[in-house]
């Protein structure tokens, strides 16, 4: 166990190096393309920062264990838009464009009523399953989505960061591969002992993949987001939340299911009640501010984390009740 909790300390500081490198490349490139820190984050960051997800994913499925696929998801969006978007906030105030407010936030909210539409089967089969006919369904939206961020939403030179002068290209693309490496193996070493230290202790499938992969797979977007809020770059920090909740349902079950049917654990339905709250809480905070400037303030940040506690608490006394 010992060998456990060190590979468990070094993928932490591989996570750590990799978001770095990730947001300074990310934000290279974006300089160069004009590109928004936002459309960044929706995009290259977001992608990078899910790499854990969707390998846990792909490896759980392969082997026949598809109930955590649904818990790491769910788990993972859950942190995001709680934790994750609460500590940003906490450590600079999160500005929110009206194009997150326009595009993004409605479709995190219809990605997640569509997953809890697809694992109740209201539309196909008569198990509790998200089948490869949904998985197909899911990858098209997640393809309409990308379409709609990278080609309709050209950012106005205004928006982009002058500032900042971006690195020589070989530096950029470097820190690009050096940035997804870091966090693919440092989510990799994470969320591996993560599992072996949660078994140990007799947790469930379903609860160590609501709790502990969920937490695992989203260490890259928690230090993502608290390194671009440092760096006071709050564009990545929400659109690397936004994005990857979008891009976690859409493409990484999208993907899962096409693998194998995803066993969806009708006790679920309470945290899918709580992803759905933490929507709501997010756009409730947006429009708390001046019409003009958007915020997530360290106030509302601080709400969010504290709720996100106590919704991991009463998941995990109603899972292991359910146990």
């Amino acid at each position: 166990m010992a060998l456990t909790y060190i590979l468990f300390v070094v993928g932490f500081f591989a996570l750590i190096i990799g978001a770095n490198w990730l947001v300074d490349g990310a934000t290279s490139l974006g300089i160069r393309a004009k590109l928004s820190p936002l459309i960044i984050g929706l995009t290259i960051v977001a992608f990078g920062t899910s790499l854990p997800e969707l390998i846990i994913n792909i490896f759980s499925c392969s082997k026949g264990s598809s109930g955590m696929a649904i818990g790491n998801i769910v788990g993972s969006n859950i942190m995001n838009i709680m934790l994750i978007l609460g500590v940003a906030a906490l450590i600079y105030p999160i500005d929110v464009s009206r194009m997150s407010i326009k595009r993004d936030i409605p479709v995190g909210f219809i990605a997640t009523a569509l997953l809890f539409i697809m694992a109740n089967d209201f539309f196909i089969g008569t198990k509790h399953t998200i089948n490869w006919i949904e998985g197909i369904a899911l990858l098209i939206c997640a393809g309409i989505y990308l379409w709609l961020t990278i080609v309709k939403s050209k950012a106005p030179a205004s928006d982009v960061d002058t500032i900042q002068i971006p690195l020589p290209w070989l530096k950029t693309i470097l820190f690009l591969c050096g940035g997804i490496a870091g966090m693919y193996i440092g989510g990799e070493l994470v969320s591996r002992n993560a599992q072996i230290i949660a078994k140990s202790l007799g947790m469930s499938e379903s609860l160590i993949g609501l709790t502990i992969i969920a937490v695992a797979t989203s260490l890259p977007e928690l230090i993502t987001s608290v390194v671009a809020a440092i760096k006071k770059n709050t564009g990545i920090a929400i659109g690397n939340v936004l994005g990857s909740n979008i891009l976690n349902i859409f493409v990484i079950l999208g993907i899962s299911g096409l693998i194998i049917p995803l066993e969806f654990d009708s006790q679920m339905n309470i945290n899918m009640l709580i992803l759905i709250f933490a929507h709501s809480l997010m756009l409730l905070f947006v429009f708390t501010g001046k019409r003009k400037n958007r915020k997530i303030s360290r106030f509302e940040g601080s709400i969010m984390v504290l709720v996100y506690v106590a919704s991991m608490v009463f998941s995990i006394s109603q899972s292991s009740s359910a146990y």
